[in-house]
């Protein structure tokens, strides 16, 4: 019997087997934990972290962990327009799409980003 964290690995190696980012359109990978959320843009040609944010870095306040995530979405968006990165592949991470990794991406989509 898979823990569930064996289980959102499996779910993960079999996602990351069929997309990859380059320079024009890097991927964007989430982590989630109990607590934080973060989210990378990574070029997979060249192997490198292009930008990164977290939850951490967010004024918490009483924010919930969902709205949390939309900022850091929104963050990552700003830091990726300054680069002049406006497409991008989004890799949930073998995370189901709903509640935060949901959030994150809408926060991706309204600050100028396609996938």
């Amino acid at each position: 019997m898979l823990t569930k964290q064996e289980k959102r690995i499996k779910r993960h190696r079999s996602v990351r087997a069929k997309i990859a980012g380059s320079e024009k359109r890097p991927r964007v990978c989430v982590f989630r934990s109990n607590s934080h959320i973060y989210a990378q843009i990574i070029d997979d040609v060249k192997k490198v972290t292009i930008l990164a944010a977290n939850d951490s870095e967010m004024k918490a306040g009483k924010k919930s962990k969902v709205e949390l995530a939309k900022a850091v979405g929104l963050a990552l968006a700003v830091k990726a327009g300054e680069k002049k990165i406006t497409e991008i592949i989004f890799d949930r991470g073998g995370y189901k799409y709903h509640g935060r990794v949901k959030a994150l991406a809408e926060g991706l989509r309204e600050g100028g980003l396609k996938f």
